[in-house]
């Protein structure tokens, strides 16, 4: 599993960030994709990951990366987002566990839609009010982190170059050095 993880998540960041882009920017790509990412509306995480990155200027394939490694916390989300928006919104309540639900929703969508849309918008307006304090966290804590990388990898490429130098090979000139 860890190694997973790492082919899947930890060396696509790690790559990214040796391609030049920012600690900064991978960071706010991660943490707006982990707060869609858990949008308790199984299914539309796709679209809205794709928006966000078309709009915010992200890292496409960064931002879907971590769309689909969070299923499961999507799947986990759900009937705490359910409770939540019950809890701030009122009304009846949802007597499934979530193996019950997912067993209803998947056998009898049509009748799911029509006993479930009240409370999925509830449920919505919940992770509305506490995503962008999800992104925040996520953002303010992986950030310092991707900085160090950052600084680790970067005397690495240095170093690269002037080898590169030494084996005879064609480096091109600074803007300095005309």
């Amino acid at each position: 599993m860890i190694d997973f993880f790492r082919r899947r998540l930890v060396r696509p960041v790690l790559d990214q960030l040796t391609q030049g882009l920012s600690p900064d920017a991978i960071a706010l790509t991660i943490a707006i994709g982990l707060a869609i990412a858990v949008i308790p509306v199984v299914g539309t995480t796709t679209v809205l990951c794709t928006t966000a990155a078309i709009v915010l200027r992200l890292n496409q394939p960064l931002i879907q990366a971590i769309n689909y490694l969070s299923f499961p916390l999507q799947l986990a989300f759900i009937v705490p987002y359910l409770r939540l928006g019950r809890a701030l919104f009122g009304g009846p309540g949802v007597g499934m566990s979530a193996q019950e639900l997912a067993v209803f929703v998947s056998s009898r969508p049509m009748e799911a839609v029509e006993a479930l849309w009240r409370v999925t918008l509830q449920a919505l307006g919940a992770w509305l009010l506490t995503a962008p304090f999800i992104a925040a966290v996520v953002f303010f804590a992986v950030r310092p982190v991707l900085r160090i990388a950052a600084r680790r990898l970067r005397p690495a490429g240095a170093k690269q170059g002037s080898d590169a130098e030494a084996a005879g090979a064609v480096v091109p000139p600074s803007r300095g050095e005309g």
